[in-house]
């Protein structure tokens, strides 16, 4: 848990101190995220830290609920509207920002959630919709709309999103890892 909120931390800049990190919107409300998903919910702690994050998420329109799986080092370059369905499964360093939607499709041979792979970057303006993967070291561009699989090293442009080869596509996107 420690060492997740350290590499979270780290995204912003290379900070270190969770002083100074927490002044930052993205890492704050992923702090008390991941503070809340480790407490019960009817505990003391996990009301304190579910009060907080519900208020984060009203002051800065971030909508992932406690049970969405994300994995270290995540980062929110913006705050604004971020909705992340709580069965979609996201992995390690990836970024998000603003006015993005990660969603659930209700029926249809796609219903269900997505699963993102690591190293991926989601621009603005985004939706990513239904049971699909998105592979690892993939570039989703702004505005881009998503509602099928992407392999490992893609990009994906434009709405409907066409996928477009490419070695490295997250390489100068992606920063600040901690260990690296």
């Amino acid at each position: 848990m420690k060492h997740i909120i350290k590499s979270d931390l780290y995204r912003y800049g290379g900070q270190t101190s969770i002083l100074k990190g927490i002044k930052k919107p993205g890492f704050r409300y992923m702090y008390f995220k991941r503070l809340a998903e480790n407490k019960k919910r009817s505990s003391l702690k996990g009301i304190f830290y579910g009060v907080i994050l519900r208020r984060l998420s009203h002051k800065y329109g971030f909508q992932i609920p406690t049970g969405t799986k994300i994995g270290e080092g995540f980062f929110i370059g913006h705050f604004g509207t971020i909705v992340v369905n709580v069965d979609a499964v996201i992995g390690k360093f990836c970024n998000i920002a603003h006015s993005t939607t990660i969603g659930r499709a209700s029926r249809g041979r796609l219903q269900g959630s997505p699963t993102i792979g690591d190293y991926v970057w989601i621009g603005t303006g985004s939706v990513i919709v239904g049971n699909i993967t998105i592979g690892s070291n993939v570039l989703i561009a702004p505005n881009s709309f998503v509602n099928f699989d992407v392999p490992d090293n893609s990009m994906v442009i434009g709405n409907p999103g066409s996928i477009i080869k490419k070695d490295n596509p997250t390489n100068g996107y992606i920063n600040n890892i901690l260990g690296e």
